[in-house]
């Protein structure tokens, strides 16, 4: 049976919500930023594991998972730009990329202006707490609208260079292949970007510390890609109704056939 069709203003419901979730995530992520580090688990590693675990970020046989409270909500990004690429298109996907890259640049304008107007006295009740979100802010930023824009145009275009190798098929692929790599460059150039701007703490204050961090924001972002790849077969499969598919590439039939 062929497609049903989809209400315009369903699938224009969609698009705005899946742009709400990126955007929030992004502006949310580059707010908070490195303000805190949180510790996702420690591990005691078997002996197995420590020739595969780098010396480096490792405390003997202690591996702790430790990455930016920023960084929590920003693989989320990743999976609403590969579900617009997938549903919407390569072009809907990029415009995406560059409002978040403006949206950051709006942030960044009126965070500047409440912090040059001056302050009431006795009425603000977290003046220093503002300033010292601010201070980090600022930093955080502008490194990550530079590394953000060259990792997610990479995904995007990675996405679409596998869907389109492989006509259509194989959404694993295209999935994992985009995010793994363009979380590689963000991580290494968003921390990196950090670190010479003196924006982390006082105990990165050397190349080595600086890898440990990316190695843990990277390694938190691989997996969380491993994870939304059963969501994002999920999401595509349920919402296949809002498919423009305007590359001619799709992953489903019109007769509903099941995903590879």
């Amino acid at each position: 049976m062929p497609k049903k069709p989809t209400v315009a203003y369903k699938r224009d419901l969609l698009f705005l919500s899946l742009c709400a979730v990126f955007l929030t995530a992004l502006v949310m992520g580059n707010i908070i930023g490195t303000t805190k580090f949180v510790t996702l688990f420690q591990l005691n590693l078997p002996d197995w594991m420590l020739p595969l675990v780098p010396e480096l970020v490792r405390a003997d046989r202690l591996y702790t998972m430790s990455v930016p409270v920023g960084l929590i909500a920003f693989p989320l990004t990743f999976l609403c730009t590969d579900l617009i690429s997938e549903l919407f298109g390569r072009a809907k996907a990029q415009m995406l990329v560059w409002v978040g890259f403006f949206m950051n640049v709006f942030m960044l304008i009126i965070m500047t202006i409440n912090h040059w107007l001056p302050n009431t006295y006795g009425v603000s009740g977290g003046i220093d707490l503002f300033e010292g979100v601010y201070g980090f802010m600022v930093g955080n930023t502008i490194g990550s609208m530079i590394a953000y824009l060259v990792a997610q145009t990479i995904d995007v275009r990675l996405f679409h260079f596998w869907k389109k190798f492989t006509a259509g098929k194989h959404l694993w692929l295209r999935n994992n292949g985009s995010t793994m790599i363009s979380q590689l460059v963000d991580s290494t150039a968003i921390l990196t970007i950090l670190y010479l701007a003196g924006n982390l703490g006082d105990s990165i204050t050397t190349v080595g510390a600086l890898a440990i961090l990316i190695f843990n924001s990277y390694i938190f972002k691989f997996f969380a890609a491993l994870f939304d790849t059963p969501i994002i077969y999920a999401c595509v499969h349920y919402l296949r109704d809002f498919e423009e598919d305007p590359e001619g590439n799709a992953l489903f039939e019109k007769t509903g056939d099941a995903p590879d």
